[in-house]
This record gives C-alpha cells, structure tokens and sequence, in this order.
C-alpha cells in the first residue's frame, strides 16, 4: 500500500508492508526507495504517526541518496562512462547516437532510448506472466519515479519505471510479476507472497538486486 505525507514542506511516499511482526520499521533502499514494515493490526494513522516522528532522519538519508546520484551522473556524461543496459555497461555510443550532441541532448536522447527499452521489453514479457496468472490489466504504462519500481491501481493501471530497462531481465521479470500479482491481492500479505512465490520461487534475490544495485540504476 502507497502512502503519502507531507513533512516540513516535503512530501515522503513510501510503501506499507503488514506482516507478523511486532514493532513498525522503516527501511530505505539505495534508490531512495522508502518501505514501512509495521504489523497486520496496525491502523493507518500508526503508521503515519511513526514516520511522522522519523521525518527529519528520512529526509536527510534521501537528501545523502540524492548527491551521491547528482554526483555519479556528473562524472559519468564529463568521462563518458558507461550506462547499464539490461544489467550489463555499455558505452555511451553504442546506446545511442553521440555525435554533435552536447550533455543536454545526450540526456534527454538516453532517456527516450530507457522509455523505449523499457516499453518494448515490458510489452514482450508481460504477455506471458498474464497467461501464467490468468489476469489483463487495463493500461501498462512506462513513466519517471523516484520512489518506485512499478505500481498497480485499484482500477488494474499497472505501471513501471523506465530505469528497469537498465537491469538484468530477470529483474525486470519480478517486478512484472509483483505487479501483475496485484490485480489479484492489492495489498502485500501472505496471499499475495505466495502468489509471487508460485511463479518465482527466488523472488527475494531479485528484491535484494534492486536494494543493492538501484544506485547505479540512475541517470
């Protein structure tokens, strides 16, 4: 479940996790990615409560998040470094096209080339996790986030971030799956693990490549 507050002029969103657990935590990803993990009877105004009164701390880890990106970025257009494609580097030439560019268009035409990628890749896979779990979303979009590496609506809109073109595509694959196991239990419990368990039975390392590895999923 997707929350929002607003907090010292700032809008946190993150992502609620109900389980078996006694006390609400709050995890952050390298990607800025904010998870509260708080137990199954906890009320939604707990929840905000607890992330209200960790506010200041959440803030500045993304703020720390955001200069190491600001920071890589940089070095990687001045140096002409290499960008993920499908989990491997590639140089900047050989994603697109380099030349008379300057910094600002190659930006904006690498981000057109993830957008496509993304679509084409997410069009060509999905069709057969929708067999598997005999579901159809309404819409499948690509778009820009920050907090997020998919969401599914209450009204079967699914949709993913364009950086996923840039891992490995059994990644990809999990968030498609996670998604798509949405339109079948919106929220994370036990059911809805399962469900993804069921058609990836290592979900969890593929969790665990987006927490270790988002950093470097960044323009």
């Amino acid at each position: 479940m997707i929350m929002k507050i607003e907090f010292e002029n700032n809008t946190i969103e993150f992502n609620v996790l109900y389980g078996s657990r006694k006390k609400i935590s709050i995890h952050i990803d390298s990607m800025g990615f904010i998870t509260v993990k708080a137990p199954n009877d906890s009320s939604k105004e707990m929840v905000i409560s607890v992330v209200k009164q960790h506010g200041k701390r959440i803030l500045e880890k993304l703020h720390i998040i955001t200069e190491a990106r600001e920071t890589t970025k940089t070095r990687e257009y001045q140096h002409k470094g290499k960008f993920l494609h499908l989990g491997k580097y590639y140089f900047l030439h050989e994603l697109i096209e380099t030349n008379e560019l300057n910094e600002e268009e190659l930006k904006i035409n690498l981000k057109k080339f993830y957008f496509s990628s993304c679509k084409k890749i997410v069009g060509e896979r999905i069709k057969k996790y929708q067999t598997q779990l005999k579901v159809k979303p309404k819409t499948i979009e690509v778009d820009e986030s920050r907090t997020k590496w998919g969401s599914c609506s209450s009204d079967k809109k699914i949709t993913f971030n364009y950086r996923l073109a840039m891992a490995p595509i059994e990644v990809i694959d999990y968030v498609i799956i996670h998604e798509l196991c949405h339109l079948i239990h919106m929220n994370h419990d036990r059911s809805f693990w399962r469900r993804v368990g069921s058609i990836m039975p290592d979900y969890k390392e593929k969790e665990e490549f987006l927490a270790r590895q988002g950093y470097a999923m960044t323009l």
